[in-house]
């Protein structure tokens, strides 16, 4: 393996990296090299970003072979930008439904142009894609488990990958560090990134009978309530010849069992006589970490805490993140030809991030404070999913990932609805409980 070649970089004395490092020298002899720790789309992104830019790049995935569970909904705009060729898609969802806490159901999509759709993929299948993809870019693709990442005791020393491949143990020492390694992520912790709440995915992949996988054709539904989730959503999301079936909690995590009986029972009519062929529960971030980058190593994807509130979509902002992060690193060492630093990947990516979408994830952090916290508000939610004004604003901000500009007219509106909706769902949520007791 080429990687073997490079177990140790020369170490400069103190005194000549405290003169040219400040400076971002040039690397005489050689490309900077990064290490990109995790395969999924962050890391595959940053891979090909800085793998295509010249960079020396080195990627990391433990189990290339094992997936995700998650939805795998990506919006319209991913597939251009991204170039996700049409095949990988299973299903192409034009309409949804969504179900209140008392099964009123509202469907979601009337305002679709005939373009517009959802992509639903699996995500063993598009993240073997991004992967091979970075590595068809010149990333060196490692099927190991890194244990350890070794942070440097003096300024622009290497910083030291400890992986296991095969029972054998071996080291990587590279510039600069991409971790795209989950919400575990390993590279956090050895950079001090601090801590962050973490919900709890479960999934169940149901193969259904013909006939009712015909009715999840191009169809996807949502479940909110307290008996599928006290602050998320469960979901039944189409495949290629299943259906995905599952639930989140962040305040709950112990009873996500009891949540995914609650979802089942819910869709249950739609779901009998289907077989289980997989059961996946996974960590999801609720919000970014306090310290993103540190030295010369930067977070990206769920490791970063980029999912967002309310809607739990994070497929798209890890790939944005992590081409955003390749891009800079190229950027900032001149294609590879010089070191970089801390104040350059702040400079170059965490600001241009933040720039971009800290709006966007605030704004959905607000919807699922005003909206999740009960059943009531719930109500109130799915009643405005039913306007049409709603409907458009929502799908153009998911499809094309920027927050929609409307009409003040429109949004006025939209907000004396909203007061109301909650006012008229509390009176009613106040009155069945009242008849629950």
């Amino acid at each position: 393996m080429a990687a073997l070649s490079f177990l140790s970089l020369p170490l400069p004395s103190k005194t000549s990296i405290a003169a040219s490092y400040s400076s971002n020298p040039p690397l005489p002899g050689r490309k900077l090299r990064a290490a990109v720790i995790g395969g999924g789309p962050a890391g595959s992104s940053a891979a090909e970003a800085l793998a295509s830019g010249g960079v020396e790049t080195f990627l990391f995935e433990r189990s290339p072979s094992n997936a995700k569970p998650c939805g795998g909904a990506i919006p319209l705009c991913m597939l251009a930008e991204f170039q996700i060729p049409n095949h990988l898609i299973d299903r192409h969802v034009t309409r949804m439904k969504i179900f209140s806490p008392s099964n009123l159901a509202v469907d979601f999509g009337k305002t679709l142009l005939p373009h517009e759709f959802i992509a639903m993929l699996r995500r063993e299948v598009l993240d073997s894609f991004l992967r091979s993809r970075a590595e068809s870019s010149g990333a060196e693709l490692i099927s190991g488990l890194v244990t350890d990442l070794k942070v440097p005791t003096i300024t622009g020393a290497p910083y030291v990958v400890d992986y296991v491949v095969g029972g054998s143990r071996r080291e990587l020492a590279v510039d600069v560090v991409v971790g795209a390694d989950g919400a575990n992520s390993r590279v956090a912790k050895s950079i001090r990134a601090g801590d962050y709440t973490c919900a709890i995915a479960f999934q169940e992949r149901i193969r259904l009978p013909d006939e009712k996988m015909k009715y999840y054709e191009n169809l996807a539904e949502m479940y909110i309530g307290n008996d599928v989730s006290p602050d998320f959503y469960g979901w039944v999301f189409p495949k290629c010849d299943h259906v995905a079936v599952g639930t989140g909690t962040v305040r709950a995590k112990q009873e996500i069992k009891v949540y995914q009986r609650g979802i089942r029972e819910r869709v249950k009519p739609k779901i009998n006589g289907g077989k289980v062929i997989k059961v996946e529960a996974h960590p999801i971030p609720e919000h970014p970490r306090p310290v993103r980058i540190r030295g010369r190593v930067a977070l990206v994807g769920d490791a970063a805490g980029y999912v967002t509130k309310c809607s739990g979509e994070g497929i798209y902002f890890a790939a944005k993140s992590g081409r955003m992060c390749g891009e800079a690193i190229v950027r900032a060492s001149d294609g590879g030809e010089r070191m970089v630093d801390e104040r350059d990947l702040k400079r170059e990516y965490l600001k241009e991030w933040d720039a971009k979408y800290v709006s966007t994830f605030r704004f959905l952090d607000l919807l699922q404070k005003v909206f999740y916290g009960s059943n009531a508000a719930r109500e109130a939610l799915v009643e405005l999913c039913g306007d049409e004004y709603v409907q458009r604003m929502t799908f153009e901000s998911y499809l094309y990932k920027k927050l929609a500009d409307g009409n003040r007219w429109e949004d006025a509106k939209m907000l004396v609805n909203s007061i109301g909706s909650l006012m008229r769902c509390k009176i009613i949520g106040e009155k069945m409980e009242a008849l629950t007791l």
